[in-house]
This record gives structure tokens, sequence and C-alpha cells, in this order.
């Protein structure tokens, strides 16, 4: 069986890359006269705006051999609109072909593509191409490549003198110098080792028009290039286990939906399983044209049909779990614009699909405006995109102008704790947020006991953490340069579900994040400005004015280079007022450097009008179930729910330092995130909009995570039933019930009295709970005191039967002279205000104090009370649940005494 090794091209725009594998094929026999890209008749372009605009968009498949080998070759884009889909072809390849434009030289797209490479420790071969061009130079050409890219790279032309040869390729390695110098001859198994290592970078020169040098690269790749064995079996006999990694995603012309893997140990069938679903096709490509076949190896380049949930960048059977995320980001994101006719609904479904083939689309709609908001890269994707709405969806649309993407990152080191408690669901993360170095991304580990928390609920909480952009509290941008690590957890042995754990450690990332003296971030480019040397004076003061940074300027052939950064917002269209003020002979280059603290982040912080409180898809509270019912508990009194230990005093004493917390200012740094803490100055309007949502909050959490909500209560079933009339049928979470009675009967004595503070009071607003009744309220339209009388007796059965204590307030407000009047009826409390106050003020006033030591529940449905005990910290009950409660409660009294006639 033949070795299989995969070859990447890769250049900048124009510098010949789709010729050059146009001439490999056809030197390999594989068609029979090369494609041009003037000509538009390409083997590997076959995307009409490809061949329209001769550019490459998507990365191509084609299959050749040579020699021993067979080569699975991918043509990658060039342009930088589409570096992003470049980029994902380097997770699976073995060995690349850089190719430099001699004409060009190294330019500063070239540069980056070589950082990329050496970030995927790719073995890189390059080819400086259009050497036939006038006026180019072998010697000019190779010191631009070794002063730019890497003093390791060395030419392999024929026309260096062999002594000089060698001896450059031992300054590459320390064992091969010393082995040089002892006298020992370099062979060509030395060679392969150097590049395989990327110790070296052979350069070749040649015209991939002419066919000129493009021999001598497959050679030379033959004898370099690392490969992979298709053996199925190990050494004994035994299967190897199956891997792979996903690269891309696309759609054939029928609108089947391909996944693009690289199978990178054992085999995978027709008919397997993967990631829970079959396999219907596996398709090698080759150009436009697939061949089917039954089983593919390791080493192979395939297209599998079947797959509905694959994303670029996971991994497949022993690689599952190992995703790879790219570094190249856009930094700007525009709105997309539709016909006033057209329904954005479907158009959001059909953005999506187009995000599975390129994910950094990022694809989002503003719940507030319904606008569509999408990721891109430059005004050449914008058209593509144009392109593809219109052909595959009949979509007319436009982008309006773009923005820049910020992101957020922390600067001290927190805890973030989450807690999911619904009836029957159960589970709680308590997570350690740190800050990472620039440009590191989001880092998981776990640092938890598996006695704590088991195996397998630790690896889905890790998984909970990568499988979405969390949103940051600044400006809800997506968060970065952090390391997160799970420090402990707790799950119930009946009611823990896997999406309890998802709720949970979202919630807990969120608390965290709200803690933590967060960081905007903004992209900031590497520039390099070419131009005259009396110029250089403005290009400084306009580097200063953009807030950028310069180093010394390089004087090159009589003109002047200025290098350095510079905050992508600030850049603007600066290259076209280059141009103008010297005349045409100035020019800049950039590239994406990285992402740094936003220069103007208080500006930025405030037109973003961000309320990290209002987003509920990305919510910072807690759900804890309290007596019966599932209760948000806002972030900042979270801890002192946890049913773990708080661990922040120990896990988090000490802040780490990176180089972004090492130069940042602190004190400004804490002034903007000052606002999470600051008073609450919400208007009515707002306050009210806000309870509403934090209502929908639970309903909306369980539709998207479990389904359709059922009803509450059963008929054999109350959830307010005495303890010792739960069952392990008809209670949540007896195993935690029946712990906590247990530590309360083997407290101490200054236990039980701090247990007395945790006394908890039921305050029921009268007349409304009398309205919400159909026969009270029919009763005092006749006969108010009646249906007052009625609703106390009602009650004082009702507190017979409760842990709580009910105080029923009736309003007496419109009593001349009237003074506050306290009654102790049976067992029940009963209050009627004085002269000028209402039930809603007193109800208001006893929640403001009460909450403060006890816990409080307020039963009205009165929107407006509901808003300000809300804000008091009391829990909030409908008039119409109170007296669902209620009915439960009588039931339960009911059968209690059915029960005792029926023992005796």
């Amino acid at each position: 069986m033949k070795r299989n090794v995969t070859l990447g091209i890769l250049a900048h725009v124009d510098a010949g890359k789709t010729t050059l594998s146009e001439s490999l094929l056809y030197l390999a026999g594989r068609i029979k006269k090369p494609g041009r890209v003037d000509h538009k008749d390409t083997f590997l372009d076959t995307y009409e705006l490809e061949r329209s605009r001769g550019i490459t968009i998507f990365s191509k498949q084609a299959i050749f051999d040579h020699n021993d080998i067979r080569f699975n070759l991918l043509d990658t884009p060039g342009h930088t609109d589409f570096s992003p889909e470049m980029e994902r072809t380097l997770q699976v390849l073995d060995i690349a072909t850089l190719i430099i434009s001699a004409p060009d030289g190294v330019t500063s797209q070239a540069v980056m593509l070589f950082k990329l490479l050496e970030h995927y420790r790719i073995p890189t071969v390059i080819f400086v191409n259009k050497m036939d061009q006038p006026g180019t130079d072998i010697n000019a050409v190779t010191s631009d490549i070794r002063e730019t890219l890497s003093s390791s790279c060395i030419s392999f032309d024929e026309s260096v003198p062999e002594d000089e040869f060698y001896e450059e390729l031992a300054m590459c390695d320390e064992d091969l110098l010393s082995s040089f110098l002892d006298g020992k001859k370099i062979t060509s198994e030395n060679i392969s080792s150097v590049v395989q290592n990327r110790k070296c970078f052979p350069i070749l020169f040649g015209s991939a028009l002419k066919a000129e040098g493009v021999q001598k690269l497959l050679d030379l790749i033959c004898e370099v290039a690392p490969s992979m064995s298709s053996e199925a079996e190990n050494a004994d006999g035994s299967p190897k286990e199956f891997g792979a990694r996903i690269y891309k995603i696309s759609r054939d012309n029928s609108g089947n939906r391909l996944t693009h893997i690289k199978i990178t140990s054992g085999v995978l069938n027709v008919r397997d399983s993967l990631k829970g679903e079959k396999v219907d096709q596996i398709r090698l490509y080759s150009g436009d044209r697939f061949e089917p076949v039954k089983s593919a190896y390791a080493g192979m380049i395939c297209a599998v049909t079947g797959l509905t949930w694959t994303r670029a960048g996971e991994g497949l059977g022993i690689l599952e779990g190992s995703n790879v995320s790219e570094i190249l980001q856009p930094i700007l994101s525009c709105t997309l614009i539709l016909p006033e006719d057209v329904n954005p609904v479907p158009v959001f479904k059909h953005l999506k699909i187009l995000e599975e083939e390129e994910p950094m689309l990022q694809v989002t709609s503003l719940e507030e405006t319904g606008q569509i908001e999408i990721q891109i890269m430059g005004e050449v994707q914008k058209e593509i995109l144009r392109h593809m709405l219109k052909t595959r969806f009949d979509i007319e649309a436009e982008f309006g102008p773009g923005h820049t993407v910020y992101k957020e990152t922390i600067a001290n080191t927190v805890e973030g704790v989450g807690h999911f408690e619904p009836l029957r669901h159960y589970a709680e993360v308590h997570l350690l947020l740190e800050p990472g170095e620039p440009g590191s991304g989001l880092v998981f580990s776990s640092d938890c006991p598996t006695d704590d928390l088991a195996l397998n609920w630790q690896r889905l909480v890790l998984t909970h953490l990568g499988e979405k952009k969390h949103r940051g509290v600044l400006t809800g941008s997506e968060i970065t340069d952090m390391k997160i690590t799970l420090v402990a957890g707790k799950a119930h042995e009946k009611h823990t579900e896997g999406g309890d754990f998802r709720q949970a450690t979202y919630r807990a990332v969120r608390q965290g994040l709200m803690q933590a003296d967060s960081v905007l971030l903004e992209p900031i480019l590497d520039y390099r400005i070419e131009l005259p040397q009396e110029n250089v004076g403005r290009a400084l003061t306009d580097i200063q004015m953009m807030n950028g940074t310069v180093g010394l300027p390089d004087i090159e052939g009589g003109r002047s280079i200025l290098t350095g950064t510079v905050p992508a917002a600030c850049l603007g269209n600066y290259a076209q007022e280059l141009s103008a003020y010297t005349k045409g002979e100035g020019h800049i280059y950039t590239t994406l450097s990285g992402y740094g603290p936003c220069h103007n982040a208080e500006e930025v912080i405030a037109s973003s009008g961000y309320d990290p409180d209002l987003d509920t898809d990305n919510p910072s509270s807690s759900v804890f179930c309290m007596h019966g019912a599932a209760t948000l508990v806002s972030w900042d009194q979270v801890p002192d729910y946890m049913h773990l230990d708080f661990k922040k005093t120990d896990s988090a004493k000490s802040d780490t330092v990176t180089d972004l917390t090492s130069g940042i200012d602190l004190e400004a740094l804490k002034k903007i995130n000052a606002r999470k803490n600051a008073e609450d100055t919400r208007s009515f309007a707002e306050k009210q909009k806000d309870y509403f949502a934090a209502e929908d909050e639970l309903k909306s959490i369980f539709e998207r995570t479990y389904g359709t909500i059922k009803p509450r209560y059963t008929e054999d079933r109350s959830v307010l039933a005495s303890a010792d009339s739960m069952t392990s049928e008809n209670n949540r979470d007896l195993d935690i019930e029946q712990e906590k009675r247990d530590r309360h009967r083997n407290a101490t004595a200054a236990e039980k009295a701090a247990n007395a503070a945790s006394k908890h009071y039921l305050l029921v607003d009268g007349y409304n709970v009398i309205h919400a009744s159909k026969e009270l309220k029919e009763l005092a339209k006749h006969d108010l005191k009646a249906a007052r009388d009625s609703l106390i007796d009602t009650l004082s059965n009702f507190q017979g039967y409760r842990r709580e204590e009910v105080i029923l307030i009736f309003d007496a407000y419109k009593v001349p002279g009237g003074k506050e009047h306290i009654e102790k009826l049976n067992n029940l409390t009963v209050i009627f205000t004085k002269e000028a106050e209402t039930a809603d003020q007193y109800i208001e006033k006893a929640a403001h104090e009460f909450s403060k030591k006890y816990k409080v529940t307020v039963a009205t449905s009165d929107a407006i009370e509901q808003v300000i005990v809300f804000s008091a910290g009391a829990i909030r009950m409908s008039a119409s649940e109170f007296w669902e409660e209620i009915e439960v409660t009588r039931q339960s009294i009911l059968d209690k005494i059915l029960e005792k006639k029926h023992k005796n």
C-alpha cells in the first residue's frame, strides 16, 4: 500500500499558487494539460467567482501519485479575506510549500503564513516563483527570505557550491554540525530529518507557469516529506484505534452535507458510527469529482456524508475532545441589510448553514432589533457572501458599514460559582478563572478530586466550557486569554442530568466574570510602511495620532521603512491617505498582531449600552430550590447559598501575573468595572421589564434544554407537604433534606441559635388574594367582611401545616384616624394597615426589613409590588400560585386524616 502524504500549497495572493498546483498535477500525469487562471480553466478553481475573479476562495483537494507516494494536494486561498479557510487546512498537513513571488519579495502576508506554519509545526519547503520575469535576482531573493523569515532557510539551488551548501545545512542542527565537523558526510536521511523537524527550510527556484523547477520541487518533497502508515493493524495484529481531524464542512451540488476529514489512525468504513450518526458515504475528491469507497485508511483525506453535527476543528475517534481553534479571527462585524419584504428568520437559518462552512462568520441575531450581525474579514468576502446568498438561497442582501470586533479578558484571579436546582434537577460547579497570556485564547483544565465529582461529570463540564462563545460583562464581547479550571462540583445520584451541568457551568463562568476586573480588548495590527524619506515626519505624527507604536526608521534602497503596531479601529482608510500625501509612492502592509487593551475602553463600553444583568442568554444568577419553588439568586448573593464551600480565599489568594496585567493601569481598570457594583438607578419601567425577564428565564432555560415544561403539581404530589409526609417519589431531593435534618438534630446550641435566623416569613396581600379566588371575589361583592373572614379561616388551617410564619395584610388606609392593628387569630397573624398606608406599602417595608435577616416570600399578583419586593430580595409568588399551594396543603391534610382514620 502506498504511503500517504498531505501536501498544502500556500502563498500570498497572485503569487502563483494555483498555477503551481496545476503544474504538479500535470507532471504527475493527473491532468493532460495544465490550466491557467487567466484562461479560467484550472482543475481546482471550480467555483464561478473563483474563475471570474482569478482567486481561490475555497480549499480544494486533488489526488495524484508520484514514485511510491499518494499525494493529497490541498490548494488553499491566498487572499487575506479567506485566511481562516486556509488556516483550517494547516491542521491536517504533513508538509507545505510556501510560494514567494520573486518580483514581490517577502510580503507581510508571506510572513504571516510562515508564522502559522511555525505554530502548527508543519515542515515547509519554499518555492520562489516567477523567476522567469526580468530583473529577478536569486541572491537578493535568498537574502530577503533569510533575513525576513529565518536564517535556517537554505538555498537548494544547483548554483550554490557543494561545500557551502553542506556547511549551511549543518549549521541548522547542533548534532548535525558536530557530526559534520568530525568529517562525517551529510546524507539524504540527515536532510529529511532536519526538514521534518523544521530545523531547515529548503528554498527552490523556478516558474510554475513554465513548469521550470517544479519537477525538482516534487522530487524533493518526496524525499523529505513525513508520511503516515496506512496499516490498519498494529505489529501484534490488534486493530489500530480510529482517529480523525475535521478540517472543513461543505455541501455538494445536491445539497448533501460533507464533512472533510483526515484520518490519523485506524480505518473508517461505510456505516460506521461517528458522534452517534452513521457514515453513509466515503468520498475521495479530486477537483469537483469524487470516487466513492467503502473504507478509508490512515493518512487519507476524504469527505463523509451522513454527519449533521460535526464542526471544523473537531477530533473524531481517539481525537474526540481535542478540538483545535484558529488563530486568525475577523476584526470587523457588520449588519446584514435585507429588503423590507424579506423575513429575517429564514435568512438567519440560511446564514447558520453558511456558518457551518465558515465558522468565522459567527452569525448572531440581535433580539432587541431583529438585525442580523455577521463577522467578516474584508470587502471581498462581502461580495462572495452576497453571491452565495443569491445563488444558493435566492436572497438579495447588502451589508452595513463594518465596526470593530472587540473581546474581553480579566486582569485578576476569581472563583466563579454556578448552581442549577429546579425541581428534579441538580448541579453545582466551582471554577477558577485566571488571566492568561495575550494570544493564549481559552484554556480549560480540571483540578477537582474524583471523590468530590465523578470523572464523567468533570469531562462534561470541560465540554460545556468549550462548546460556546462565552460573553464578557463589559460589552458582551467574546472572552479570551483566560485559564478556567474546574476546582469543585457536585451532582445528585438521582436527579442530575447532562443539561444541569451545562446551566451550572455557564452560570459559574458568568458569576466569576461579574466579580473580576474585566479588560476590554481591541484588535492590534502590525504594520510596515514604505515611503520616501521626506514624508517620514508626517507618518510619525499620524501614527502617534492613531495611538500606534513605532520603532526606529530603517533605510532600504533609498526609502524609509517604519514598523510597529496600531489599533485596527484607528487605522481607517490610512492606506489611501498615505498614498495621497506621498504621491503614490507610500505603501502600508498590515497583519493582525493579536488583541490588546482597548485604547478608549470607557468610550466603547458606554457606546455599547450593554448591561450584563439584562442578558438573559448569559445569566450570572443561579437557580436554587427553596420550599418547592425554583428561585433565582443574584450573582453577588450566590456564594451565601452554595452547597459546597466557597473556596475563593484558598484558590484565588494570589493573582496571576501576565504580560497584560503587569503593564495595565489597574486603577483605571477598577473604575471601569465599578459600574457592575453601582447603585441601582433603573426606572420603574426598567425594573418591571427586568422582573418579567427574570420570570421568563427559567421557562426559556427548560424549553431550550429539556423541552416543554410540565405542570408544577400532579394529583399525587405536594411540593409543600410536611417533611414526614414526603416520599422518594413525590419529593425532589429527599437525600439532601434528610442530610439537613440530621445536621439540625446533631447541631450544637450555638448552631441551633444560628439556624433560628433562617426563619421564613410568608407575607400575603389579603385583598389581592381574595380577588384571585372566584368564590371569594363573588362573596366580596356582597359582603367584604365575610370574604375576609373566610380567607382568615382558610389561612389558619394553612398556617397549621406550614413551616413559614404566615402574615396576612389588609388595607385599612381609608379608615380616618386608623392605627396599625395586629391581631393573632388562632395561629395566624393578621395586620390591618394604618391610615394612609396601603398593604403594598406595608409589604414593601416589611419585605425590606425581614429580608436582611430572614427568608421572605410575598404572595401577590400586583406587578408593581412584585418588582419592589424583588429588588428587596424577597421571593415572589403570584396569587393564583398561592391558591394552588393552599389547595395542595388542604388535600395533604385530608390525606393525613384519612390515613389516620384508616389505621384506627
